[in-house]
């Protein structure tokens, strides 16, 4: 259900995103507001479910994995249980950075981050081929990342 948020909740929300460690005081600078009901929104914004959490966006090149591939995943069914031992499965795979369950002729999304396409090759035909009920895999290279967002704010 959607949340009413203003403008100054989305302004909160922007400077959140580009920087969660700055302070209530630089935050409620930068939005135009006093600590006290800064605070305020932000603990609002937080119970609300608004912001679920914080976390760190780490630089997956400066650790070892510079290279991403999107791998759409078919299955051999889309019954209950294939759909479930699959998700139990990629869950277990480190190199799994993302997998989203999809419309179309794919079933699944996923995105993968390694060190060198000799890494991705060991991935694909030593654990992803290896997952009961995967009937066929197509992967994409990206180039280059066009433009970044953690969550849509308009």
């Amino acid at each position: 259900m959607k949340q009413n948020v203003d403008a100054i909740d989305r302004r909160i929300l922007a400077e959140l995103q580009r920087d969660a460690r700055m302070s209530i005081q630089d935050l409620s600078s930068r939005v135009g507001l006093s600590a006290s009901p800064c605070a305020r929104r932000v603990r609002n914004l937080e119970q609300s479910g608004l912001i679920r959490g914080y976390t760190v966006v780490i630089d997956e090149p400066l650790m070892g994995f510079p290279i991403s591939v999107f791998v759409s995943v078919k299955l051999d069914h889309q019954i209950d249980d294939r759909l479930r031992s699959f998700e139990l499965a990629v869950r277990k795979f480190p190199e799994v950075t993302d997998c989203w369950l999809m419309t179309g002729d794919r079933d699944y999304l996923l995105r993968i981050a390694v060190a060198d396409l000799i890494e991705f090759e060991h991935f694909l035909t030593g654990k992803l081929t290896k997952v009961d009920g995967v009937a066929s895999l197509e992967s994409s290279i990206p180039i280059r990342r066009v433009k970044e967002n953690s969550a849509r704010l308009e």
